[in-house]
């Protein structure tokens, strides 16, 4: 991971929009003479505001320079700024889902500044503020550490994670807050944006997301620049969306019946037709209700990916794992954790895992919970991920396989502020270690 020393020109934040509930004054110069949320004709919006159009939630944020959005429906807007300290505004939903699947189109044109169009929102519990950024002109706004990439929708994107502090935000000022970015390495103006791809591309790296927020599709400008775009959500004939609901990550037993209902909508109300890969061995997905059965036959840990799809050729999709752990029970494995270094507010562990059982393993997950306070910020030799206190570590594609009697030696690095304390349990692929 690289940690970037320079922060892009005009990056404010967390915005004083996102703290208004219907308090800020408005100065709205309508096209026709309708309240936003009773719209029926184009809505013209110059000020801080936040509401809703034609059932849809909209968002404006205007601070030095001038800039207004046109709102034209729930699903299109058309915005222009001129000499912008920063401004954004976009349509969407609020809450937002971590399983939205929003396709797009936009035209844009813009020049001095940055300018982003980004699917954009929040979270609470963490608080964090995040972006998808599809397109900019004339680069994305990397900031923070680099924590790796991703591929999703036919995209290539930079994952980064940076920490703002004392900046307002959607629960007050003075807030301390990450911001979780993906940046498209190559800019579209028109695509599909799988949000579920993203989060579980920021969990694998302990970045996750909390309760939704709001989330837009939104047009940001920021930096002296001048400029006009028009968006317009939805794809395909019908303009439908589906939503996957994630049921998070899963654990069984080799030889003991399992079941997962994976639960989805589409926009449109049209049947689904649902579809799975990387299931373990043993187990199916029925097409039609969604449901995944069977008695799983081999121990390891996969990542399953779900696809709801409708008629129209609308789809979403969800990732999770699922931790199949051998049937000899407890006593299977055995776990050494070391503190390697410690200084104020940062350590370094190691941790070796030995496969005690008579029978070999061909992928592992490693989980336990610390009992301080600590946060992983980089990993070695396996992957790390991150709730609150229970971390997760799963094998790198060269030592997943651990035949009896093998170790793997894994690592990570983190943080902390009130205590390093060792954790003392353990479990691989849910049996219970010594």
């Amino acid at each position: 991971m690289n940690e970037l020393t320079a922060k892009p020109p005009g990056r404010r934040r967390g915005r004083v929009l996102a703290l208004i509930g219907g308090a800020c004054a408005l100065a709205l110069a309508t096209v026709a003479a309708v309240l936003p949320g009773t719209a029926r004709a184009a809505t013209q919006v110059c000020s801080n505001s936040t509401g809703r159009i034609g059932g849809a939630f909209y968002t404006m944020f205007v601070s030095g320079g001038s800039a207004c959005i046109t709102l034209n429906s729930a699903t299109s807007y058309s915005a222009t700024w001129s000499g912008i300290g920063d401004f954004v505004g976009g349509v969407g939903s609020n809450p937002g889902s971590t399983s939205a699947n929003v396709s797009f189109s936009d035209s844009l044109s813009a020049s001095g500044g940055t300018t982003l169009v980004s699917l954009y929102g929040w979270s609470t519990n963490p608080l964090v503020e995040y972006y998808v950024e599809d397109n900019y002109k004339p680069a994305g706004n990397a900031a923070g550490t680099f924590m790796g990439t991703m591929t999703s929708n036919g995209g290539t994107y930079n994952i980064y994670e940076h920490q703002q502090v004392n900046q307002p935000c959607i629960t007050g000022n003075n807030c301390t807050f990450e911001q979780y970015l993906a940046i498209r390495t190559s800019p579209v103006s028109s695509g599909t944006i799988t949000f579920s791809n993203f989060v579980s591309a920021w969990a694998s790296h302990g970045m996750n997301l909390g309760t939704m927020n709001y989330q837009v599709l939104a047009t940001e400008a920021f930096g002296g620049g001048s400029g006009s775009n028009s968006v317009t959500l939805g794809g395909g004939s019908s303009g439908n969306t589906v939503s996957v609901t994630n049921p998070g990550n899963q654990s069984g037993t080799v030889g003991t019946a399992q079941s997962v209902q994976i639960r989805a909508t589409d926009s449109g109300g049209a049947a689904l037709t649902y579809s799975a890969t990387g299931l373990p061995a043993g187990l199916s997905i029925n097409s039609s209700t969604g449901l995944i059965s069977g008695t799983p036959t081999a121990s390891g840990s996969s990542s399953v990916t779900v696809t709801a799809r409708d008629s129209t050729g609308a789809s979403g999709t969800t990732t999770f794992t699922d931790s199949i752990a051998s049937s000899g029970g407890g006593g299977a494995c055995q776990v050494t954790y070391t503190t390697q270094s410690q200084w104020a507010g940062g350590f370094v562990s190691q941790v070796v895992i030995k496969n005690t059982s008579s029978a070999a393993i061909s992928n592992w997950t490693l989980k336990f919970t610390f009992p301080g306070d600590q946060h992983i910020t980089s990993d070695f030799n396996g992957t790390a991920s991150q709730s609150g206190e229970a971390a997760t570590l799963t094998n790198a594609s060269y030592n997943g396989a651990l035949a009896a009697g093998a170790s793997a030696t894994v690592g990570f690095q983190g943080t902390w502020t009130n205590s390093d304390a060792v954790p003392t349990s353990f479990t691989l692929n849910g049996a219970t270690c010594t």
